[in-house]
Order: structure tokens, then sequence, then C-alpha cells
């Protein structure tokens, strides 16, 4: 590995920062510090109709009081939009225009990707039916066997994804008009030089199809690492649609506590310390340790 290490942490501001997204925030910011790299602070609200006003805002005050700060310029996806849509073009004969609205997916689906969304049959691969125009822009996978991604994750090891069975085309730009999250990612990923990606597992079924983006694109695939996710006592995955409480440190103690539980999720084990640099001071080499660990074990 090379020893530049870019490494970002990509909240998006639908809400506060609850527990699940702290744990993911802590992991990339120690994986960062760890490896003596930058950490990258990006705002994903390219969904802009979910994003919450003032949400930005709090997460990123949140995050200075717990000692997180961006080692660059924070990056909003809603200023971007311009740069999503040439990358977009230079997919040329790679994206198509798809008229299909969710109903006549959901009937003619192939199955449901492990992520949860329809798999696309592929009606509009070789054009618009006539009398249809334009509702999203999706992109053309490969055809099995030629749709296998390969790749190997820091904690789960080698991982692989058939496009054309477990995803299908998939969308580029919304039918509401919205750029995509698996384009928006790559794109910022490539322009911020993003070697590292520390994120929940929940979005690990993600990462197959942002490869095939970053081949069609010419641009490097970093290095990933999925964590485990934060779940309530029902098992689903904790967010604010399960009704996750906002992490709100009130003071230094607050603040440590909440770093500490993040800490022990993520197998961390130190002693509690008096002062919020003290955590850093004993999470980093902690989470140095971890990794030895587990990607040894990933490599197996």
């Amino acid at each position: 590995m090379s020893n530049i290490y870019i490494g970002r942490f990509a909240p998006s501001p639908t809400g506060p920062l609850h527990a699940g997204s702290l744990v993911a925030a802590v992991a990339s910011y120690l994986d960062a510090r760890a490896h003596h790299g930058e950490w990258l602070i990006r705002i994903e609200d390219i969904d802009e109709g979910r994003s919450v006003p003032g949400a930005d805002m709090a997460i990123l005050a949140l995050l200075d009081s717990l000692g997180m700060r961006s080692d660059r310029e924070v990056v909003w996806q809603s200023r971007r939009k311009d740069v999503y849509a040439a990358a977009a073009e230079r997919l040329g004969a790679h994206a198509y225009p798809c008229g299909c609205n969710r109903r006549e997916i959901l009937d003619s689906r192939l199955g449901v990707a492990p992520d949860g969304a329809a798999i696309y049959p592929g009606t509009c691969r070789h054009g618009l039916a006539s009398g249809r125009s334009m509702r999203s822009l999706r992109l053309r996978v490969p055809d099995a066997p030629d749709d296998a991604i390969t790749f190997i994750d820091r904690f789960a090891g080698p991982t692989t994804q058939h496009l054309a069975s477990e995803s299908g085309d998939f969308v580029l730009k919304r039918a509401d008009g919205y750029w995509a999250y698996q384009l928006a990612v790559v794109v910022d990923d490539a322009d911020q030089g993003v070697t590292d990606i520390v994120r929940g597992f929940d979005l690990i079924d993600s990462t197959a199809r942002q490869i095939y983006l970053q081949r069609l694109l010419g641009v490097p695939t970093p290095r990933y690492l999925h964590v485990p996710v934060v779940r309530n006592a029902s098992g689903e995955k904790l967010s604010k649609q399960t009704g996750a409480l906002a992490v709100l440190p009130g003071d230094e103690a607050a603040a440590i506590d909440a770093l500490m539980d993040a800490a022990r999720f993520l197998g961390l084990l130190f002693e509690r310390p008096a002062a919020l640099a003290g955590f850093w001071e004993r999470a980093i080499p902690a989470w140095s340790a971890l990794l030895a660990k587990r990607e040894v074990r990933a490599a197996v």
C-alpha cells in the first residue's frame, strides 16, 4: 500500500447524528489516524428532499466537540451537481434512459437485491418504447459471467457480487431529478483522492456497483473496510427511522461516554480516560491492534 492515506466520513444530514453513525465516524477517524493519514468530512446531501435544515451544521459541531475535525474543507454534494452530470456524460453508451415507473419495476423485477432494492429486468435496455419518455438514467451492467466483481474487505475478507443477478442495471439519476448515491459517492471519492473507505456493513452491497463505476470512469478503487452496524432491541439497523436517539453529549464527560460506547461496540478494550484527548491517545493504538488481528483473519 502507498504511504498516502486519505479517509473520509460522509454523513447524510437527515437529522442528528445517532449512535450507529457515530460508530462509523469513530472507525473511519481511527483508521486514518492509525495510518498517519488525512481524514475528510463530506456532507452527502445529494437527496435534498430528505435533508433537514441545519442538520449538517449540527453534525459538524458535534464531531468537533468530540475531537473529530476534517483535515480539509468540508464538501457538500448538493453543490456538485454539474460534476456528477459531467461524469454521467463520460459513461456514454454504458448509461441509458429508463421510462419505467416504480410499480412497473416492482411488477417485473427479477428479484430483490441484498440491500432490498428491486432488481431491474432491463426493460429499457434497448431503447424507450414508443410513447415513453425518460424518467431515470440507468447504468448497464455486464451480462453473466462477466458481471462478477470481487474485492477484499479488510474485515470481511474476499467478497464477490454478481451484478447481473444481484443488482441489475442500477440508477444514476433518479426520477425526481436527483443524482443517485452510487454515482455521487464514486465521483466524490475520486475527486478527493480517497484511498480508504471505512463505513458500516449495511453499505457493503453497494461496493461492487461502485467498483464497476470506478472502472468505467477510469478512477482508482479504494480499499474497503465495513464495520458492524449498531442494531436496536428488535434487531433492526439503528437509524432515524427505527427510533435511534441523537448523540447529544453536553459536556466532556458525556462526550467521552459516547465515544467509549462506540469504541466498545467496535471491540476496543481500554480504560475510560478522564479527558477527551486521552480517549484518542488510547483508542488509536487499540484500533491498530484490532486491525492487526482482523486483517490477518480476513486474508486467510
